[in-house]
Parts: C-alpha cells; structure tokens; sequence
C-alpha cells in the first residue's frame, strides 16, 4: 500500500527549510510519498514531491501531516488536519513548543520512527464556540488551546456563566476558556492551572479582573461556558488559538463547548527526548529546579 505523508514548515527561517528538505529527501528515500503546500513548495523548492493546496482535502490520504515549526506552525496545520482526522508530528523549531514531539535534534530520529511506523496517535480535546448578538450568529468556529474574549479599547464589563446560571460579573481584560492542551498557553500566563493532556475538563481564566471573586477555574466537559458582555459597555474581541478575530459588539454572548471533533497527535516510540511523560515535559520546558530528588525508596 502506498503511504503519503504532508510536510508543512514555518518558511521564515532558512534554517526550518533546510530542516523541511532533509524530511522529504528522507521519506522518499524510503518510498514514501510527499506532499508539500503550494504556498510553501516555492521557498522548499524540493524536487519530488506533490505540490497540494492547503485544503483539507490535500490532507485525507496522508498517513500524518509533519509540521516543523512552533505551536504556532501546529496550531495553524491543525486546522487543516482536524477535519480529516489526520494525525499531526511537531518538530519544535521555536522556543517553548508544548505541542512538539520531537526537537529539531532529533530530527532524523522522528522520520525514521514515521517511516517504521514506530508511533501512536492520542486524541486532544477540543472546545467549539458560538458566538450571537441578539439571537443572530456572528461566529460559529473551534480551537485547540483556548477561545479569548477580550477588550478591543476600553476595559470589558461581562458576565460570566456555567451551565446555564450566572457566576459573576467581572470588569476585566478578558476571558479565556481554555482546554487542557491549552493549559500551558495563554491560560497559564493568565494564573490558570496546569492541568495533564488526559484530564478531561474545561478551564475559565479571567484576565486582569476587578473583582473580589476571580480564581481560574476548573469545569466539567459536560459542561456549557459562557461570557456576556453587558449591554451599553463597549464591545470586545473573540480570539480563538490565537489565530482567528471576531469582533463582538456590546450584548454579545459567547458559548463554549466540549468540541464536536478532536484533534489527533502523533507520539513517536523510542525518541529519547519526545514520547515523555508530562511531568518530565513540564520540567524541559520550563526548566523547573528538580535538583535534590531522591525518588521511591526501594525496600
């Protein structure tokens, strides 16, 4: 059976082209079928590889999409892999890159597990947001990480809402409704929790709220988030991973929910610095001080 494997990368750096190159000379050497973006196969200018257009269609016959860049990079192809299915490998070639399975170190490792087949696909939650303004839609769309309501001038008077009954009325910055993918992103910048890939959960974070009751908190996936901004205060802005603005005018009302599909990553087997638990994750990434530990004393 013929494989396929979609190579995208972050083409403002020489250096994450170079990267992209030795991926696909490296997966055709084994007889592995390429694909590249149109917007992207100019500045690759590799030979042998299909040029596609960045359509979720270019991605439904692909095995996994490969995307060498930061979160950033990932969360914009996760867009384009989430309504196939497809499943995604980071390769982190920014700076904290939460959602990367492997370093650009071990670069030709990763391929080589892609081209064994030495990986397993884990699925991430997802929220779906809805946002109307007296009744009428004026957004209908999703995120990986987190869905931002935020001031676009002046400081947002909202209400927050759970499952139906009001929580608080908050003048703030913002809010964010987050995943737990999300946790480690604008989130936890915010004062919100860590909280692991597998717990199932939603997270609310108010950002810069003037308000004696404005903890993060730590909701169901059952459950149904929702911010109002009050009527004859100025309006705001949904942003959702960061990538995709909606304006929302005074009396908005922003629903989110459990996401209707997930989205899949790729875990490598045997990439020593990849493929870890999550706590060894938040350790690299942040490097937390762990000098002293001793671990379980065995009998």
């Amino acid at each position: 059976m013929n494989r396929t494997v979609l190579v995208t990368v972050h083409t403002g750096r020489e250096a994450a082209i170079e990267s992209a190159r030795l991926v696909i000379d490296r997966l055709l050497d084994a007889g592995i079928r390429v694909k590249v973006l149109d917007v992207e196969a100019g500045d690759l200018g590799c030979h042998g590889a299909e040029v596609v257009t960045g359509e979720p269609s270019a991605v439904k016959d692909a095995e996994v999409m490969i995307v060498l860049g930061g979160d950033g990079s990932l969360l914009r192809s996760a867009e384009l892999a989430r309504p196939t299915g497809t499943p995604l490998l980071g390769v982190n070639l920014g700076h904290v890159g939460f959602l990367a399975e492997a370093e650009v170190a071990d670069l030709t490792t990763a391929v080589d597990s892609v081209v064994a087949g030495r990986y397993d696909v884990e699925e991430r939650m997802t929220i779906d947001v809805l946002a109307r303004q007296n009744g009428q839609i004026i957004a209908d769309t999703w995120a990986l990480n987190e869905i931002t309501v935020e001031k676009q001038d002046r400081m947002l008077e909202v209400v927050a809402e759970i499952d139906g009954h009001p929580l608080s009325r908050w003048g703030c910055d913002g809010v964010i409704c987050a995943t737990p993918t999300g946790s480690t992103a604008y989130a936890f910048s915010a004062g919100g929790p860590v909280v692991w890939p597998e717990v199932e959960a939603m997270l609310m974070v108010p950002i810069s709220a003037h308000a004696l009751f404005a903890r993060p908190l730590v909701v169901s996936p059952r459950s149904t988030l929702a911010v109002e901004i009050l009527p004859d205060t100025p309006g705001g802005v949904l942003w959702c991973d960061g990538r995709r603005r909606f304006d929302l005018p005074s009396g908005a009302r922003v629903e989110v929910r459990r996401g209707s599909e997930p989205v899949r990553l790729a875990r490598l087997h045997g990439v020593e610095s990849t493929g870890a638990p999550f706590t060894d994750r938040l350790v690299a990434k942040f490097e937390l001080p762990v000098q002293g530990w001793r671990g379980r004393v065995r009998p």
